[in-house]
This record gives structure tokens, sequence and C-alpha cells, in this order.
């Protein structure tokens, strides 16, 4: 897949790890991912905000390697946050995860469906 970021000079800059934008040239699969809560496969929550981003992330990342696909296909991430306190933890969770990657972001201060779960992470990769 080609893509790149965009970024217009005549709207607000991002504020850092993510493009306002990215352009697809030559995408012939998309894989829409469903929002990925923090939990385990053996179904447990961590409780603090650092582990359970860890472990959305890797959900994130599951579903990608089953699709044959990687961090580097996401064009558009959607990061739902429990709580206002929770920005600077998520962003720096972030760019451990995407490295320079740089996809369209979006994060939202949401009530989320299980009280337990701090964040929840929705993307669309495409390949």
């Amino acid at each position: 897949m080609k893509s790149q970021e965009i970024n217009s000079e005549n709207a607000p800059a991002a504020a850092g790890g993510y493009a306002q934008a990215r352009e697809v040239f030559d995408g012939k699969r998309t894989l829409y991912i469903s929002g990925q809560i923090p939990v385990t496969v053996d179904g447990k929550t961590p409780s603090s905000f650092e582990d359970q981003a860890q472990v959305a992330w890797d959900n994130i990342k599951a579903q990608l390697s089953t699709a044959n696909m990687s961090i580097e296909n996401l064009v558009k991430v959607t990061i739902f946050l429990a709580d206002r306190q929770y920005t600077i933890p998520n962003r720096t969770a972030r760019a451990t995860a995407l490295g320079d990657h740089k996809p369209a972001l979006t994060v939202i201060i949401a009530g989320i469906f299980d009280a337990s779960w701090l964040l929840e992470i929705e993307a669309i990769a495409i390949a």
C-alpha cells in the first residue's frame, strides 16, 4: 500500500504522533477493526491505564496480523478514553505502539461499555 500524510498548512498542525489526514493511493484490501478492549485472551483486565493501553494495542496488532497486515497499514485510529486524565498516558502508549507511523487520529472522551475499561481503540487499515 502506498500512502502519504496530509497536513494542510491551511489548518492547525497535528499536535504530535498523528497526521491530520492520510491519503491512500493503491489500497486493494480494507480492514475495519472493531473497538478493541483492554481484555487479555484469558479474560483479564489490567488495573492501570498503561497496562490496559498495552493490551488494547496488542489486540489491534493481533487483528492486523491475522489479516496479514501491520501497524504501517493503519490509516485511521479512533481512541475512546474513559476520562480526560488519560490524555497524556494515552499519547505515550500510542507513540510506543505506532513508532514513527502516523495514521489519522481521533481521541474521544466517552463513557465506555464496561466501567473497568479505561479505553477502547478502533481502527481502519488498508493493504
